[in-house]
């Protein structure tokens, strides 16, 4: 199978691509690849935070039955939480 993989020539003036990290060159970057390469990553970064920020803002009223049907799981879980924890049994 490694022999088939390694017989895929790209064509010379054809992009590579993704390729594993033992194909890649060598050629370190230049300078302005890596900061255009940092920069896209910084922008990528920069929208993720700003989508997770406007998600946790966002107040889109829930539906009633589901905040009821959350504080009963609550009540539930913390019942739970001190039987588990009380030491009624050891006396």
């Amino acid at each position: 199978m490694a022999a088939a993989l390694d017989d895929q020539k790209p064509e010379p003036d054809e992009p590579l691509g993704w390729q594993p990290v033992w194909k890649r060159s060598r050629q370190p970057k230049s300078k302005a690849a890596k900061k255009a390469e940092l920069r896209k990553q910084r922008r990528r970064l920069q929208g993720a935070g700003r989508r997770r920020l406007a998600a946790g803002q966002s107040r889109r009223p829930r539906s009633r039955q589901n905040r009821i049907g959350n504080a009963a799981a609550r009540r539930d879980a913390r019942a739970l939480s001190r039987v588990r924890h009380s030491t009624a049994w050891l006396r």
